[in-house]
């Protein structure tokens, strides 16, 4: 390998004196804006440096002379728009819920906000638009309610959650594990399944449902209602609809009743504010499967406008 530099005939550019198998490499300067680009991203940089966060430290970074962060814009904008809320959020807060539905525009605000709020806290579980996941949560879109789908009872559900423990207004319910205890046979189980299943006219009736609708009646019927309608002062689910959580087919009807899942539900009235829960009570009530307030003794108008047997 030679190392010389020499004048190339061609372009009139010194070569850098190396050369490989006779391949040379020109020394040709750099373009002059590339330079200029250059040296104004080197000054861009220095002065950055100075007036932006820019270096790490062990306990936060450098604040530059600005004093500008990321999170302080977003403090400030949120603060903004958190002005810019505040008439209608306090119209929500000084309403009472069960009057929201008579009060079209100031529902559609606080279903708005419930749903911004439903997107961050909510749909882990309960899935987009609440469709819920099927044998894990339930769908908030259909009519099938355990403790209530009028708007003070869903409010009550979302403040104080479903079986939490060490809080005394949580929602409670708890089904008796029958074949895990031993408070039923398997014989005796595959009964009692006979009998939802007919009953929620999956199965046509037989010698197995009619002696599950006897250990129903002892065992089942104090919580789900002695047809299997229903119990909502308990939380006990309809058995006589198509509507089911866990599954209604056989496996899954044996297995709920050999070992219940009790699933759990947060408590937000310890993460959120009123307002909050309230607009997300709102929310949860529109999305198709929210009920009227029972009417008051004499049949008088419901809060919602409806009549009190559900005509318009």
């Amino acid at each position: 390998m030679a190392d010389h530099k020499r004048i190339d005939e061609a372009t009139g550019t010194s070569t850098v004196g190396h050369e490989w198998d006779g391949i040379e490499e020109l020394n040709t300067p750099l373009p002059r804006w590339w330079l200029w680009t250059f040296y104004a991203t080197i000054v861009w940089a220095a002065v950055y440096v100075v007036l932006f966060p820019a270096w790490p430290m062990i306990d936060g970074a450098t604040e530059g002379l600005l004093g500008w962060s990321s999170r302080g814009q977003l403090e400030r904008e949120l603060a903004v728009d958190a002005k810019r809320r505040a008439p209608i959020v306090q119209a929500i807060g000084a309403a009472e819920l069960a009057d929201l539905p008579a009060r079209p525009e100031l529902m559609q605000a606080a279903v708005q906000g419930g749903g911004a709020a439903f997107r961050v806290h909510c749909v882990q579980c309960h899935g987009a638009g609440g469709a819920g996941v099927k044998k894990l949560y339930p769908s908030l879109t259909d009519d099938d309610w355990l403790w209530g789908g009028d708007l003070p009872t869903i409010q009550d559900t979302i403040t104080h959650g479903i079986r939490n423990p060490d809080h005394k207004q949580t929602r409670m319910s708890q089904m008796p594990a029958f074949g895990r205890d031993g408070i039923l046979e398997p014989a005796q189980i595959a009964d009692a399944v006979s009998y939802v299943r007919t009953i929620s006219r999956q199965e046509k009736p037989g010698a197995s449902s009619a002696r599950g609708a006897a250990i129903f009646e002892t065992n089942c019927a104090v919580c789900h209602g002695a047809s299997g309608e229903g119990g909502r002062q308990v939380g006990a689910p309809k058995l006589t609809d198509a509507i089911w959580l866990y599954g209604g087919d056989r496996a899954s009807l044996t297995a709920t009743i050999t070992q219940p899942r009790n699933g759990v539900m947060p408590r937000w009235g310890e993460r959120l504010d009123p307002v909050t829960i309230k607009m997300l009570a709102a929310y949860v009530y529109s999305l198709g499967g929210g009920e009227k307030l029972a009417p008051p003794a004499g049949g008088t108008a419901a809060p919602d406008g409806r009549q009190a047997d559900g005509k318009p």
